[in-house]
């Protein structure tokens, strides 16, 4: 399983040299870091997901000596090793420019963000393809323009202060009970993944 996650690192190369420093530059005209964070998570992630979609690669992977419950374990792990790679950018490029160390919150709440999209993105890409995920995001996105410019002009505003309502908790049981359940449904999200990519025909 270990090389299944290679293999997704090494055709992510040119992806991520591309995406890094793109990272650092949306960190140097102060672009919100959680916003960045969980933009780069997203895109990076969910490229690699895409890649092994095509009907020749399936083919390819289920002729290998791996089980299909190593091939979808090896994804929800790179996801988290995708995250890690951008968190580290992000921690990396907040200290050159502007000196001061990330805060925790900010990461943890971008990877609860991450965790959360993964545990409803994969079981539905498993169940019928990613593009039509993409295609979703899509229609919601001019929907939420359309909203924030017609209708609640505020929205990005209320958004703002219901996420720095979050980070202003400072209760560690409050972040321990989030990590546990965000991990609960990643833990669910992946069982529901196996069962679901095990049962296609290719």
């Amino acid at each position: 399983m270990l090389n299944l996650i290679r293999k997704d690192i090494a055709l992510q190369k040119n992806t991520l040299l591309i995406l890094l420093p793109a990272l650092f530059l949306a960190l140097l005209i102060d672009r919100s870091i959680i916003w960045v964070g969980v933009l780069f998570c997203f895109a990076i992630i969910m490229q690699s997901f895409a890649l092994d979609e095509k009907p020749t690669t399936n083919l390819l992977m289920n002729s290998l000596p791996y089980t299909r419950k190593e091939i979808v374990s090896a994804k929800y792990i790179g996801a988290f090793v995708f995250t890690f790679i951008i968190l580290s950018t992000i921690v990396i490029s907040n200290l050159i420019i502007h000196r001061e160390v990330t805060q925790l919150d900010h990461l943890l709440f971008i990877a609860g963000v991450i965790v959360l999209f993964v545990s409803f993105a994969f079981p539905f890409s498993y169940l019928l393809k990613s593009q039509y995920l993409m295609i979703a995001c899509g229609v919601l996105f001019v929907l939420y323009i359309v909203l924030v410019n017609k209708f609640v002009l505020d929205l990005n505003d209320r958004l703002r202060e219901v996420v720095q309502k979050i980070l202003s908790f400072d209760s560690s049981l409050l972040y321990a009970g989030g990590i546990l359940a965000a991990l609960l449904l990643y833990i669910f999200s992946w069982m529901l993944s196996v069962r679901i990519y095990s049962k296609k025909v290719f």
